[in-house]
């Protein structure tokens, strides 16, 4: 399970220092891609693998099904974890989520997900002020 937040800066060649705490649970591979809301995510790849099976299984004939597969696989890529715990960013997947200098690294259940700092305190701030609403339309077993 990934949870917290941390501040992060991004290295001159497109390296990113993943959370000590993540890192064990990305030792069997990870998956970056572009996620929602104009972040990314980051998929230990057995979880990557599940969520991909889940969307093999929307039907073909639709158009939003083909659409959000097409991308998410299309944004993704497979990404090592080098022996200081850092991540090699592509450009396009940088330039997706406005990432040039200073980021959050959040946990997210089940993904890690990597925001520009100034789109992070952006949408946190407007999720935080509707925080009750969103709890009462949700049906929580």
């Amino acid at each position: 399970m990934f949870i917290g937040q941390y501040d992060h800066s991004l290295e001159a060649k497109g390296r990113l220092s993943i959370p000590k705490k993540f890192r064990s649970q990305l030792e069997g591979g990870a998956i970056l891609s572009q996620g929602l809301d104009g972040c990314l995510f980051l998929y230990p790849k057995a979880a990557w693998e599940q969520l991909i099976s889940k969307l093999s299984q929307l039907p073909l004939t639709r158009t939003d099904a083909r659409g959000f597969t097409r991308a998410l696989s299309y944004g993704a890529t497979e990404v090592e974890i080098d022996s200081l715990g850092r991540i090699l960013m592509p450009d396009y997947l940088r330039q997706f989520a406005s990432i040039t200098n200073h980021c959050i690294v959040a946990g997210a259940v089940d993904r890690i997900e990597i925001w520009d700092k100034s789109k992070f305190e952006i949408y946190t701030s407007q999720i935080n002020s509707k925080r009750e609403e969103i709890a009462e339309k949700l049906e929580l077993p």
